[in-house]
């Protein structure tokens, strides 16, 4: 998060506006990603203080015009690490007291599913760096970013039962034990082999590639999403359970 000089707004404009504290609005982004093997978290090196040197979610203060929450978590994302455009979900406010040494900040959290490979990061405006940390491996994180990310992680833990979420992380073809390695990783648990292919199969949502005719029996087989099926999924939601 970063103070800038941001216009002043007509104060005309608002004709009810009661005399009561204002406070400063944030969005910050916690992105995660899968490389088949760990989750991970993109963080950025703040240049700034307070907080100078330390890692922290990408983030900053909302401007005082006709940009919302959400446009505001984009254009820090974009600004701090180059990445554009990518669908975001808000999980969690927060507002104590002291969470700032500035001044009374309430953020607004957002978490993102990605593909690091289909990503450049790069660190612009008041991050020095931007980088992607293993979530069980990361840096001391400023502010209280420690428990927006574990509550990021909870968010997701919960949500993945409901929504088929986490085939965001997973790239256009892949195979059942990634798959399956995926779903260990973010819920902390090990699923039987033949149990999980027969619940991921019953979804419905899986088309399996052809085998090419020079491929090992023992070379597992590719899967896509159907994407028909995939979204009509995701708007009904389901349960899963193992």
């Amino acid at each position: 998060m970063k103070k800038n000089n941001y216009p002043e707004t007509d104060n005309t404009e608002f004709k009810w506006r009661y005399k009561y504290p204002h406070f400063a609005i944030t969005a910050d982004c916690v992105i995660f990603g899968f490389d088949k093997v760990e989750l991970k978290v993109l963080l950025i090196q703040r240049r700034l203080d307070p907080f100078k040197g330390e890692w922290a979610f990408p983030g900053g203060f909302m401007m005082p015009n006709d940009e919302s929450i959400e446009a505001c978590a984009q254009r820090e994302l974009k600004e701090e690490t180059g990445v554009d455009n990518v669908p975001i979900f808000q999980f969690g406010v927060y507002s104590s007291k002291g969470r700032d040494p500035r001044e009374r900040v309430i953020t607004n959290a957002f978490g993102a599913l990605v593909r690091p490979e289909k990503l450049s990061v790069i660190g612009g405006d008041d991050a020095d760096k931007a980088e992607w940390f293993p979530v069980k491996n990361h840096p001391k994180l400023a502010f209280d970013h420690e428990k927006i990310l574990q509550d990021a992680l909870k968010y997701m833990q919960r949500n993945i039962y409901f929504k088929p979420i986490g085939f965001n992380l997973l790239g256009e073809t892949f195979t059942m034990p990634e798959l399956q390695r995926m779903y260990e990783i973010i819920l902390g648990v090990q699923f039987d082999r033949r149990n999980f292919d027969k619940k991921m199969n019953s979804l419905g949502i899986l088309k399996m590639k052809k085998r090419s005719p020079n491929a090992s029996t023992r070379t597992p087989r590719e899967f896509s999403l159907d994407m028909e099926k995939y979204e009509k999924l995701k708007n009904e939601g389901f349960k899963l359970e193992f």
